[in-house]
């Protein structure tokens, strides 16, 4: 048994594999963000964001992730039964109903992120967060128009987009531009640049909190010490 350990330890990777917690992004010339996903995402493949907590309902839930020189976008497959989705403005308390949320954190050397957060009514909250010592609160952007503005759209499977309908799905499509990060480090990305990330989802069917995470935390999705890796090819 020993020996047997010892040549599993010394046995080399395979030439494709990644670190635990990683995830290559691939690089694409820019696309439109529309309803129906446009085929460069066929370039990605699909990963999976584990559910965390059991609440008494079991969906799965999907991403993907591409990059360009202005921007990184994202798409997320969400089974659910029923859209618990109210609120009808940008920038509301959206976490509190079924939402789909990425944190990036580009720089280790600060602790800076940008959280962005969609429901399935395609409404959005994109904050910057300093969070020191656990106490965080978020900044809305300044000059939010234009080629600063994100993208965003979403779709339902199996029913209509309007609150409490029962469906089978929901999709949420959007694309961050660079320049709405600024003045974060390390952006904009190219090949070889490393940022800490995670994706989340949070469903409220029967009034109860389900939560979904790429990558394990331990408290909240602010945690972000315990964020995964993009890697950009």
């Amino acid at each position: 048994m020993k020996l047997l350990y010892t040549l599993l330890l010394l046995m080399p990777f395979a030439a494709n594999a990644q670190a635990p917690g990683s995830l290559t992004i691939k690089k694409v010339a820019d696309f439109d963000v529309k309803e129906t996903p446009d085929k460069t995402w066929e370039a990605a493949s699909w990963v999976e964001v584990p559910q965390r907590s059991d609440n008494g309902v079991t969906y799965a839930t999907k991403a993907k992730i591409l990059y360009s020189e202005t921007g990184i976008y994202f798409l997320f497959h969400c089974e659910d039964n029923k859209l618990t989705a109210t609120m009808t403005q940008d920038f509301d308390d959206l976490f509190k109903e079924d939402v789909v949320e990425v944190f990036l954190w580009t720089d280790e050397s600060t602790p800076i992120y940008f959280e962005y957060e969609l429901s399935p009514l395609n409404y959005e909250l994109p904050i910057l967060v300093p969070n020191y010592g656990g106490k965080f609160l978020g900044w809305r952007p300044w000059h939010y128009f234009n080629e600063r503005r994100t993208k965003h759209v979403t779709s339902v499977e199996g029913g209509p987009k309007r609150s409490n309908a029962d469906i089978k799905a929901w999709t949420a499509q959007f694309f961050i531009p660079y320049v709405l990060l600024n003045p974060l480090q390390n952006v904009p990305p190219t090949s070889g640049t490393k940022w800490r990330a995670n994706m989340y989802r949070l469903d409220y069917d029967g009034g109860k909190q389900t939560r979904w995470a790429w990558q394990p935390i331990r408290t909240n999705f602010h945690d972000y010490e315990m964020y995964g890796t993009f890697v950009f090819e």
